[in-house]
């Protein structure tokens, strides 16, 4: 085993699904479950008890927790020691939705944390669409965001995961009938809650122009976590990151729609100024996510 291993490990420890856990490793369902029974197979002993609802750790997977939280940091503090990290101090702010707050940093913050010491951390949560302004203003010193689909002059970017966008329903009675999904969402007819801005609305407008269609919008909301919230009360059908989905109080309210148009995911990573790659607090960052998304995978 190695730590890449054990990372991903303690992910789904964390975690306790198996779903999210692949998000959050940037790994596929199929690959994070070969790694874990990789690791089974070593310790000769299953890490977690499953059933078709929930994960739980098993006692082995409680001491072995114990020990991949101790390997890791141990590694860490080798590493932090070996390349001089206490050069690296000052401020970091960093910019993130709750979802990927939740999702795609917990990781990455830790091993900052653990190799940069001195650095002070600044977070802040708000809606996904506002990152990219908020680094071109020079606000914030990083952000995790959807990719904009066309190079900025002075920005940087770093791919971190692809979130596909799913189509929802409430799941009401006639929820999913009203919307016309029997024999395929027809968009010219199922009222629409849609987000006021951002990547999703421009994907789907650009389909709607496509296939020529006029959409019977509903309303407009600002957030993908208010859309959840507008279609279970029944408002209409809305269209969300699945990975916003998975982490929604409201995921077992509203049902997916299966037979909906396929839109083009997108890419979520990190965005940050040339100019604030400069600063060694920013770099080591980056460096850290460079490393984790070019880390080897399962094939």
């Amino acid at each position: 085993m190695d730590i890449r291993e054990l990372e991903i490990f303690l992910t789904v420890a964390d975690l306790l699904h198996f779903g999210r856990a692949s998000q959050a490793c940037n790994l596929s369902p199929s690959a994070l479950t070969r790694t874990i029974q990789r690791l089974e197979d070593q310790v000769e002993q299953p890490l977690f008890l499953r059933d078709n609802r929930t994960v739980a750790l098993s006692p082995a997977g409680e001491r072995f927790r114990a020990y991949a939280r101790l390997a890791t940091q141990e590694w860490r503090s080798f590493r932090a020691s070996t390349r001089n990290e206490q050069a690296v101090a000052g401020t970091l702010s960093i910019y993130a939705s709750i979802t990927a707050v939740y999702s795609l940093l917990p990781q990455l913050l830790e091993s900052y944390r653990a190799s940069f010491p001195e650095v002070q951390l600044e977070l802040r949560t708000g809606a996904a669409e506002q990152a990219v302004a908020l680094v071109q203003s020079g606000e914030i010193d990083l952000a995790v965001a959807p990719l904009p689909e066309r190079q900025l002059s002075g920005v940087e970017t770093l791919p971190m995961v692809t979130i596909p966008l799913l189509f929802i329903a409430p799941k009401l009675p006639g929820g999913l009938a009203a919307a016309g999904t029997e024999e395929g969402l027809d968009l010219s007819r199922a009222p629409l809650v849609l987000p006021q801005t951002g990547l999703s609305r421009r994907r789907l407008d650009q389909w709607l122009r496509e296939h020529r269609i006029t959409p019977n919008i509903s309303s407009e909301v600002s957030g993908n976590e208010a859309i959840i919230a507008m279609v279970r009360l029944g408002c209409g059908v809305g269209i969300v990151p699945e990975l916003v989905l998975e982490r929604s109080p409201f995921r077992d309210e509203v049902s997916v729609v299966s037979n909906a148009p396929r839109l083009e995911p997108y890419e979520v990573g990190l965005c940050s100024s040339r100019r604030n790659l400069q600063r060694p607090s920013v770099r080591a960052f980056w460096g850290l996510a460079q490393e984790r998304t070019a880390a080897p995978r399962t094939p």
